[in-house]
């Protein structure tokens, strides 16, 4: 299918790279190599679900401007060995440089990830806006085999914006020499990704794979980025 459109921006985490899974076999090795059931915690599938309610709620602080990169990267872990009555500010620190370290160097994919980028490579330019960390993203990109795919990686850091502010669109337009008319973000989440494009004036493409509901308006809505074969 030909479309007008010439760039395509992907966001990175839960859209091609599975950061959920990537995330779980990290925190399951850290959970073993550092014996967390020694010290009480003997339900792993809690101490994930702790991680990941605390992991967004920082997140969120995070790109409200209310907390530094450090204190998020460490207070996630600190906060979840509390749920479990465990005040340890050594191990935290230590569990966040260690999954740091691990995190970047897991490869599984969003299920037609690669067949998507294979299908739109020569075609387009394909380009990130993460509001991922430069290292980190980068990292996953090589290790995943998909960094030959795009042509520029667009970062928070590296603008100094982070979706869904209007700045880090309009930095990834001057970045790639792209024009608004013929871009379209593709991402995951509605309230980052596809609300920052709508207020940028960009098309938008929602990935979408619990169907979750919402009150926007994407220019296009998939369920699996199979589907997006078709607009692209």
């Amino acid at each position: 299918m030909t479309t007008r459109y010439k760039h395509l921006f992907f966001d990175l985490d839960h859209t091609l790279w599975d950061f959920d899974k990537n995330s779980e076999a990290t925190l399951r090795s850290l959970y073993t190599e550092y014996d967390l059931p020694a010290l009480g915690i003997t339900d792993f599938d809690a101490l994930f679900r702790s991680y990941n309610v605390h992991n967004d709620k920082l997140w969120a602080r995070y790109r409200n401007g209310y907390i530094k990169r450090e204190e998020l990267r460490w207070k996630r872990m600190w906060l979840m060995l509390l749920d479990f009555k465990v005040a340890d500010t050594t191990l935290a620190h230590e569990l966040s440089t260690a999954y740091l370290e691990i995190l970047p160097t897991q490869t599984l994919l969003i299920p037609a990830a690669k067949e998507l980028l294979e299908h739109c490579r020569g075609r387009y330019d394909m380009h990130l806006i993460t509001n991922g960390f430069e290292t980190t993203q980068r990292l996953k990109l090589q290790y995943s085999g998909i960094a030959r795919y795009f042509n520029h990686l667009i970062t928070s850091e590296k603008s100094n914006s982070m979706k869904p502010h209007r700045d880090i669109f309009e930095y990834a337009l001057t970045a790639t020499g792209a024009q608004v008319a013929d871009s379209i973000m593709i991402g995951d989440a509605v309230e980052i990704d596809i609300l920052g494009a709508i207020n940028a004036g960009w098309d938008s493409a929602y990935f979408n794979p619990v169907n979750a509901p919402h009150g926007h308006k994407p220019t296009y809505e998939v369920t699996h980025l199979s589907e997006l074969m078709k607009v692209f």
